[in-house]
C-alpha cells in the first residue's frame, strides 16, 4: 500500500483484522481471547503483558501476529545479566572513523517481544519506560523516535519466582492490558498435538500458511478510526466511578490511577470500533475492565493471605457500581 492509496473504509479494515485472527489461528490454537486482546492493544496504541505458564504459546502468538500484520518484530530474552543498552542501544566506538556511533538496540522495531521480562533486574526493566510511554529512546543527549506502530508484548511466568524481579508499579501501569493465557482444554490440546503430528513447525510460520493480510499503513488508519469513537459524558463518568471504586475497596492497598481510567477508555474505544459501534456503551467498558485494570491494583497483605484475587474484586465492583442507562 502506497501513500497515494485511498483510505480503506472502516468495514474493510474490520474485515482485514478479522482475517488477522484467521491467520494467527493457523499457528496458534485456542487463544482467541489473547489474539483479540493484542489487536485491541495495537488499535489503542498500547502494550500488553502476557502471563501464563511455559508452553501455552505466548511467544508463538506474538510471532504469528507480527507475520499476519507484516510488521517487523524482534525478541529479547530477559536474563539477570541483560544490560539496558542491550535493549535500547548504545554508543560504539568506530576505530576506522575515529568516532562514536549509536548502535540501535532491539527496541527499534514494530513489535518487541520481551520474553520473561521479570527475569531481569529493575535497572534493565526500567530501560523500557521511555520507549513504552514516549515511543522514543534518549541516548547521549539525542532523542531517537521508534518505528510506528510500536508495541511491547512482554511475557512472564506466574508460578516461578526464583531468580525473578517483580515489575514495579510504574512499569506495570504502562501496559494497556494484562492477558492471562490459561492451559488449554482437552479438545484444544488434542488439536495442538494433531497439528504437530501432521508436521507443524512453530519456527516456520510461512510453512504453516500464515500470510500477511494487513500492513502498517492500514493499521494506522484503523488506529485513527478507533480513536475517533465517541464517548458520552455518562459513560465517561461510569469509567471514573469504576476506577474510584477500586481505590475505596477494603481489600485494596493501591487502586487504579487516572492513567488506568484513560487506558480503560482507549481499550473500550477499540473494542467498540471492532464491533462497528459508533460510540462506547457500558458493555464495551465492562468487557475491558479485567484485562485493563487487573495489573494496576495492589492488594493488602491480609487480603492476599485470605486468597482474595484481583479479578474477583473487579467482578464485584462491576456488580456494585451503578450502570448508566
Amino acid at each position: 500500500m502506497t501513500d497515494q492509496t485511498p483510505p480503506a473504509d472502516a468495514d474493510e479494515l474490520r474485515r482485514a483484522l478479522a482475517r488477522v485472527r484467521t491467520e494467527v489461528g493457523k499457528a496458534v490454537v485456542g487463544q482467541d481471547g489473547a489474539v483479540t486482546g493484542l489487536i485491541i492493544a495495537l488499535l489503542a496504541r498500547g502494550h500488553v503483558l502476557l502471563e501464563g505458564v511455559p508452553g501455552v504459546a505466548k511467544t508463538l502468538l506474538v510471532r504469528s501476529l507480527s507475520q499476519a500484520l507484516s510488521l517487523d518484530t524482534k525478541r529479547v530474552q530477559f536474563t539477570p545479566d541483560l544490560m539496558p543498552g542491550d535493549v535500547t542501544g548504545s554508543l560504539v566506538y568506530d576505530a576506522k572513523a575515529g568516532e562514536f556511533s549509536f548502535r540501535e538496540g532491539q527496541v527499534f522495531t514494530n513489535i518487541l517481544l520481551a520474553d520473561e521480562i521479570n527475569r531481569t533486574p529493575p535497572k534493565t526493566q526500567s530501560s523500557l519506560l521511555e520507549a513504552m510511554e514516549e515511543r522514543q529512546v534518549s541516548a547521549d543527549g539525542v532523542t531517537r523516535p521508534l518505528p510506528d506502530p510500536f508495541l511491547v508484548a512482554a511475557t512472564q511466568n506466574p508460578v516461578e519466582y526464583e531468580g525473578t524481579y517483580t515489575l514495579p508499579e510504574a512499569q506495570l501501569d504502562r501496559f494497556l492490558l494484562k492477558l492471562v493465557l490459561d492451559l488449554p482444554e482437552r479438545d484444544t490440546e488434542v488439536a495442538v498435538l494433531t497439528r504437530h503430528a501432521n508436521g507443524f513447525n512453530p519456527r516456520d510460520l510461512a510453512g504453516a500458511g500464515v500470510t500477511p493480510v494487513l500492513d502498517a499503513a492500514q493499521l494506522t488508519q484503523a488506529q485513527a478510526a478507533a480513536a475517533a469513537v465517541q464517548a458520552s459524558p455518562d459513560v465517561l463518568a461510569y469509567i471514573v466511578d469504576l476506577a474510584r471504586a477500586t481505590r475505596q475497596s477494603p481489600s485494596v492497598k493501591l487502586g487504579v490511577s487516572p492513567r488506568g481510567s484513560t487506558a480503560l477508555l482507549a481499550a473500550a474505544k477499540a473494542w467498540a470500533w471492532l464491533n462497528a459501534s459508533p460510540g462506547i456503551t457500558p458493555d464495551h467498558v465492562q468487557a475491558m475492565v479485567l484485562p485493563v485494570l487487573r495489573h494496576r491494583i495492589q492488594l493488602r497483605p491480609e487480603a492476599e493471605l485470605e486468597g482474595v484475587s484481583v479479578d474477583a474484586i473487579l467482578r464485584s465492583i462491576l456488580t456494585q457500581v451503578q450502570v448508566p442507562l
